[in-house]
């Protein structure tokens, strides 16, 4: 399948696409289930921010979190090519008129598919200093931001099924193209901070950088209620699904940050994650905040689910 990526910049912009496969059962089973889900009358799913509890961000190009208070961080995501890097003073601009902290999430390639490289290739490049200049563009210019920073550079590195072109690379060969860019990113923008990002699943500790390199560690946690009931056998809750990830970060004693979130189903399930992700929880003691990806899914979940819809004004079905 050919496709482009369209992401936008309202102080944010996002992902990338990639085909799930299922079987015929699967196929049948997912069908039925968002069906029964596609009735919800919760309209606006956003979740309770608690006080005390964990902070609270949002990747959010809709704009559907401007005016909300309580919102600690303003996220973003850019490609280092074919990108307008205008975009980054203006995400400055935005973040600063809320008081807000920004996650810029950097991905090492091009959002249109018909220019990226071979994951080989990347990786080659990266590690031969081909790349530092599209790094160092950017990152120089989050050295110039007013707003406080955190780079998160090359995210899920361990999930060798990603769509990543970098997912799946040796260990040693991530890390040594891990710290080359954010050595730059420490040259350019010594205020930065700097997250490793892994998606949580086992073998991410093979691609740890070193506590040197990460000031904190960010994990990505989805709820999909007809995943679980087939994955599972029964609807899971944000602490089940960040449980795993959780328990292989937390042996490096850095903040941890669920760097991505998102739910989708039907009212109970949706009532349970908005009323949990921000509270503070004793098992998960290293946790200190959430930050919704507040748009469709950019490719498609296994059982022929489809694209979710994680935005919190929900404005259709699954599809």
């Amino acid at each position: 399948m050919k496709s482009i990526d369209r992401r936008q910049f309202v102080g944010a912009g996002i992902a990338t696409i990639a085909v799930a496969g299922a079987c015929h059962f699967a196929l049948a089973q997912g069908e039925n289930l968002l069906s029964a889900t596609a009735g919800s009358r919760i309209r606006d799913k956003r979740p309770t921010v608690h006080t005390p509890g964990l902070r609270f961000g949002a990747y959010d190009p809709h704009g559907d979190f401007a005016e909300q208070a309580n919102v600690t961080t303003e996220a973003l995501f850019m490609p280092w090519e074919d990108v307008d890097l205008s975009s980054l003073p203006a995400a400055d601009a935005y973040a600063l008129q809320r008081k807000r902290n920004l996650l810029i999430t950097v991905e090492p390639w091009s959002w249109d598919e018909n220019f990226r490289l071979t994951s080989g290739e990347l990786q080659t490049r990266i590690l031969n200093g081909t790349y530092d200049r599209n790094m160092r563009e950017i990152a120089h210019l989050i050295g110039q931001m007013k707003s406080p920073a955190i780079v998160r550079w090359a995210q899920e590195m361990e999930d060798h099924e990603s769509r990543f072109s970098w997912a799946g690379w040796r260990p040693d060969a991530y890390i040594t193209a891990y710290r080359r860019m954010m050595d730059i990113v420490r040259k350019e923008a010594p205020k930065a901070q700097l997250m490793w990002s892994p998606k949580g699943v086992p073998g991410l500790r093979d691609y740890y950088p070193g506590s040197n390199y990460v000031d904190y560690v960010g994990l990505s946690v989805f709820g999909l209620e007809a995943f679980d009931r087939i994955a599972h056998g029964n609807p899971r809750s944000f602490s089940d699904n960040l449980l795993q990830g959780y328990g292989l970060v937390e042996e490096f004693s850095k903040p941890v940050w669920v760097a991505e979130l998102g739910y989708e189903g039907g009212d109970g399930y949706l009532t349970a994650w908005m009323g949990e992700v921000t509270r503070d929880r004793e098992e998960f003691p290293l946790l200190e905040e959430v930050v919704y990806f507040n748009d469709r899914e950019v490719h498609p979940w296994p059982y022929n689910l489809g694209r979710p819809d994680w935005r919190v004004v929900r404005t259709g079905s699954l599809g």
